[in-house]
């Protein structure tokens, strides 16, 4: 598996494949076309990857879970049932993986995230020093909330779900995501407070 680094590009071989949806290329990917599958795992192992590194602040742990989620995708894909779904799939998989390892862990030490990465995209160095200052605090802002508030907050905040799909990520209601993700939003705002 690449690191989400290099997710830019596609090959000139892949080319025919990169323009169809996700139906398309599961069917195909079923049928036993690797190229249609790699499409797949090109298209969504940088969201899934973002995903994982939010909730477990390891990029080890990140990557290791992405290539896990995308080997049972390859060896399950005969088991989904709605070929749109592809990525809702990929969502709950990725999720209930990192919720698992969470779980498991015992505390560990303060998370980086990206703030090494931003620290270098930004101008001077006051004003990377102040983004990875923000970053830490949110970085350990997220790590107080419960995994389940976690993953629905990233999910909606940084990843763009509606309701409706983190509810079938997470399998639980709609009104239970609202309620999660409200909690963690006035958990998080307090906790960056002093940075407004």
């Amino acid at each position: 598996m690449t690191s989400s680094a290099g997710l830019g590009s596609q090959p000139a071989s892949l080319a025919p494949e990169v323009g169809l949806d996700d139906a398309t290329l599961v069917v195909r990917a079923r049928d036993g076309d690797m190229r249609a599958f790699e499409v797949l795992v090109r298209r969504y192992q940088g969201p899934m990857y973002r995903l994982a590194l939010h909730m477990l602040a390891s990029r080890g742990d990140a990557e290791d879970v992405v290539q896990e989620v995308f080997l049972t995708a390859w060896r399950r894909l005969g088991q989904l049932r709605d070929d749109a779904a592809f990525v809702g799939w990929l969502y709950r998989t990725t999720s209930n993986r990192c919720l698992n390892i969470i779980r498991a862990r015992r505390p560990v030490a303060q998370a980086d995230l990206d703030r090494r990465e931003s620290a270098e995209v930004t101008g001077s160095p006051e004003r990377a020093a102040q983004v990875s200052e923000q970053l830490i605090a949110l970085a350990a802002a997220l790590k107080r909330l419960t995994p389940e508030q976690r993953a629905c907050w990233l999910l909606r905040e940084v990843h763009g779900r509606s309701y409706e799909e983190i509810a079938g990520v997470m399998g639980t209601t709609r009104t239970a995501v609202r309620g999660r993700i409200a909690r963690a939003r006035v958990q998080l705002a307090e906790a960056m407070a002093p940075w407004k």
